[in-house]
């Protein structure tokens, strides 16, 4: 199992770059840029050079600077050479300070190369190429490039309106460009002349390469910039730009053959796994996904088209306008360049962003030998391995060759043989080994572990060195805020000002923004609250095996009490409605309960059903269940009777004389809030003219406060939930919210859950770093899970959170937050929500649990703003 998941995490897919996260300094300033990658038009002195144009540096005389005094029709550049395609998202400069006299450069302009040969010049969304600099020679000026940089040669070039000596130290921020995409071709992008709004421009106008008979070629721009469109594509006035901005789109009639032709060239021949296509759906205004699409692959760009194209049909939706990545399946196809047909469904098809996944072993390049990847890991790679040897073989061996480069040749490849054969062997005995020794978390040497209520996953993690002598992590990622730089670990302990209005905020609808400026830590959790590990927490099987409320062994001890009881009520009454769920030991029903209300009599939890059928959810055990979870099942049971809150899901009755075993439970009507904000809108007056469900940002609010009300109830009972989360929140008409914990069972979510050995599930994109690799569940955990799920709110739940990230993916960043080393990844902030509430939402995200709020501080500071 150890194995399996390395080698999980080692093949993850390539994930689309998100420029908000792609902001690691490249290698100025620590060197990783070396100093024969750097060059510059001329220098000064020697002791001037462009070796020592690193930011923060003071080697030589300090910076770099041209020769002569700089006037404003000279053409001086500094260029670096990145050695590799760079997804390039920000700028830092820097002047020098020598004798008094101030050397900087007040502006510049870029021009970068893909291929060192084609250079282009940087324009701003605007228009505008030139850069505003520094305004003294101290301090460095970050400037975020929008839009953002593909490429791997890149010339920062000063520029002047007068004549002036002019220095410059420099440090680039991004991170690799791992789609490998050059190049895209399209059909240009037209304008809808939309009711309303004067025109949407629909053109790709960030594009840089050639505009020729109203086609796109050789470029690349808006289609790979990071930036995903909105939902509605007439209201995104992100950078003050016109209406479809975000969007490059083509209406149907204008294109004969029915059909958008894409051809997209790559910087090698490449294993493809999928296609991610984020499309507009705004159905009401003609605009829907592709109905299906056809790619066809070139294995090299001088030889044909393969006749045989990978197909795909999308699933049209004509409720959820919602846009939305479509995945399209690419087969494993091989090719250096692919040709697509996107066939429309309605009048218009607009994209934001294409990217490709391929697979890590690359095909090797016409005389270059493989072998040079990671070696295989287990027996079963063995068979690829002989192919890619062969592969290999065939690709470096030369028409004409003599007997001994033969022999050389096939000595080389058996030895290489053996020696893998003997490193997966070895391999397999050490994991065996390692499987039967005891295993403790120690300083100097962690063991994090990915635990589950049955199985436990190791993943050994180099240790960490002495936090004395650690220095600043050279990939540090660094956060802005304009237009002024800030220190980024400075920022993450930076609270926002909440004293301003809403209106000031964005944060419309009547009400302040929450003040949780009062959640300080030692309102929080202290260091020393105790945590419940695996072997302190009591885990019911129950229905779906995994019960997800979690209680300490002393409150289940205390279940043996004989005063607990539950009205048993008549199973026959029970009219089955529907299936809502299926777990390991049983099945999650939707019913209608006959004559529930005169059962429960007066102080009946339910609400006032207007002559309507009782709904309820009932629990049914499986008659050949275990009797663990027979067991287990009575006991939740118990655990259940004891929950009386208006924001918990209450226990009705049970049915518990005969099999099946049955607990009913309430029922809202509404469904989960997963699905009910899914299929809605925020507030506008395009949803009331047009109809639309929706929702306001005050109703979001008063959800959420809700939820941490039932929250803060079961953190007082010392009850650990871990599974919140929307799908397990339900919603009644009246917009009443009681948490549950169905989610698990119901197939509707069961991509929200990682399977380990097709058993045990975990909801890892809302548990906390510890929760998954130390098995530590604690209020501090439901309270990290409390955040994403707030986060899901904020967003109406049109994606799923790190959407852009492989299951594996997500598990690697929580290593990261365990390393704690500033490269973990954050959820973005949604667009819907106001800065002091994303702000709570970071800080129920923190590493360490005594930092995080406390589930009554989190109350306290959204009980006030909440729509009574």
């Amino acid at each position: 199992m150890l194995l399996f998941l390395l080698l999980a995490l080692q093949t993850s897919a390539n994930a689309q770059i998100d420029p908000a996260h792609c902001r690691y300094p490249l290698g100025m300033e620590d060197g990783r840029i070396k100093d024969d990658e750097i060059t510059a038009s001329s220098q000064w002195w020697d002791t001037t050079g462009p070796q020592f144009a690193r930011l923060n540096k003071e080697e030589g005389d300090g910076a770099w600077c041209p020769a002569g005094p700089l006037e404003p029709t000279d053409v001086q550049y500094l260029q670096l050479d990145l050695r590799q395609l760079t997804f390039l998202t920000v700028v830092g400069t820097q002047g020098r300070y020598a004798r008094s006299s101030n050397e900087f450069a007040r502006m510049y302009r870029l021009d970068y190369s893909r291929d060192g040969h084609h250079w282009i010049s940087w324009k701003s969304r605007l228009g505008n190429k030139v850069i505003k600099g520094n305004d003294n020679a101290y301090t460095s000026v970050i400037k975020d490039l929008h839009p953002p940089i593909i490429t791997r040669y890149l010339r920062v070039i000063p520029v002047t309106s007068v004549s002036t000596t002019v220095c410059m130290r420099v440090e680039l921020y991004g991170c690799p460009w791992t789609d490998g995409l050059t190049t895209y071709s399209a059909p240009e992008g037209q304008v809808m002349m939309a009711p309303g709004y004067s025109v949407a421009k629909l053109n790709d106008s960030t594009y840089d390469g050639v505009f020729e008979r109203r086609k796109l070629s050789g470029g690349l721009g808006q289609l790979t910039d990071g930036v995903i469109g909105q939902d509605d594509f007439l209201l995104t006035h992100q950078y003050h730009v016109w209406y479809g901005y975000y969007y490059v789109g083509w209406k149907k009639d204008s294109l004969g053959p029915g059909y958008v032709e894409m051809e997209f060239v790559f910087d090698r021949p490449r294993n493809f796994t999928s296609m991610k296509v984020h499309s507009n759906n705004m159905f009401t205004r003609g605009v829907k996904i592709f109905s299906s699409v056809e790619c066809w692959f070139k294995p090299r760009l001088i030889a044909d088209w393969e006749q045989e194209p990978e197909e795909f049909r999308t699933v049209l939706d004509d409720r959820n306008p919602s846009a939305r990545y479509v995945t399209v399946p690419l087969g494993r196809r091989m090719g250096k360049a692919i040709r697509c047909r996107f066939h429309f469904a309605d009048t218009w098809i607009m994209f934001s962003e294409i990217s490709f996944q391929s697979a890590q072993d690359m095909i090797p390049t016409q005389a270059t030998p493989v072998m040079t990847s990671s070696w295989p890991k287990t027996s079963s790679s063995l068979p690829t391995t002989l192919k890619t040897v062969t592969t290999a073989w065939k690709t470096v061996m030369p028409e004409e060759s003599n007997t001994s480069i033969l022999i050389g040749c096939l000595v080389t490849i058996i030895l290489l043989l053996v020696v893998i054969i003997f490193l997966i062997l070895w391999c397999q005995y050490v994991c065996k080994v390692l499987e039967k020794a005891p295993r403790r978390i120690l300083e100097e040497e962690v063991t994090v572990r990915l635990s589950s209520s049955s199985d436990t996953i190791i993943l050994q993690t180099p240790p960490l060195p002495p936090r004395i002598s650690q220095p600043d992590p050279p990939y540090e990622r660094v956060f802005l805020l304009d237009p002024q730089y800030q220190d980024p670990a400075a920022l993450r302990n930076k609270l926002p000002e909440v004293s301003q209005s809403a209106e000031a905020s964005g944060f419309g609808g009547g009400y302040a923004e929450p003040d949780v400026t009062q959640c300080t830590p030692h309102q929080g959790f202290q260091s020393s609250v105790p945590h419940y590990a695996e072997t302190d927490i009591v885990s019911l099987q129950g229905v779906t095996g995994s019960n997800m409320y979690a209680v300490p062994a002393l409150t289940v001890d205390s279940l043996t009490r004989k005063d607990i009881s539950v009205a048993e009520f008549p199973q026959e009454q029970l009219i089955f409605r529907e299936k809502l769920g299926e777990g390991q030991f049983g099945e999650v029903h939707l019913c209608e309960a006959e004559g529930l209300l005169e059962f429960l009599g007066e102080g009946a939890p339910l609400p006032e059903m207007d002559d309507r059928p009782v709904l309820v959810a009932v629990k049914q055990l499986r008659p050949d269940a275990t009797s663990t979870a027979r067991n287990d099942f009575l006991k939740e049971i118990k655990i259940m009777s004891r929950l009386n809150d208006p924001n918990i899901i209450q226990l009705l009755c049970v049915c518990v004389s005969s099999d099946p075993l049955c607990m009913v439970t309430e029922y809202m009507e509404n469904g989960d809030l997963n699905m009910f904000l899914s299929q809605r809108e925020i507030e506008s007056t395009l949803t009331h003219a047009n109809n639309i469900p929706s929702v306001s940002t005050s109703d979001l609010l008063h959800m959420s406060v809700q939820i941490a009300s039932g929250m803060k109830y079961l953190a007082s009972l010392n009850f650990v939930h871990r599974d919140l989360a929307t799908r397990n929140c339900l919603l009644d008409r009246r917009l009443t919210i009681k948490i549950a914990d169905f989610g698990m069972s119901r197939n509707l979510y069961s991509s929200d859950y990682y399977r380990i050995q097709g058993r045990a599930v975990l909801p890892i994109r809302w548990m906390a770093w510890e929760s998954i690799l130390l098995g530590k569940f604690t209020t501090a955990s439901d309270v990290w899970a409390f955040g994403v799920t707030l986060w899901e709110i904020f967003t109406l739940c049109k994606e799923q959170p790190y959407s852009l990230l492989s299951d594996e993916q997500v598990i690697e960043n929580t290593g990261e937050f365990f390393r704690n080393q500033g490269r973990q990844i954050f959820l973005s902030a949604p667009p819907l929500c106001p800065a002091s509430l994303f702000e709570l939402m970071m800080r129920c995200w923190y590493r360490d649990i005594g930092d995080r709020p406390s589930f009554n501080c989190i109350y306290q500071a959204l009980r006030p703003h909440a729509t009574q």
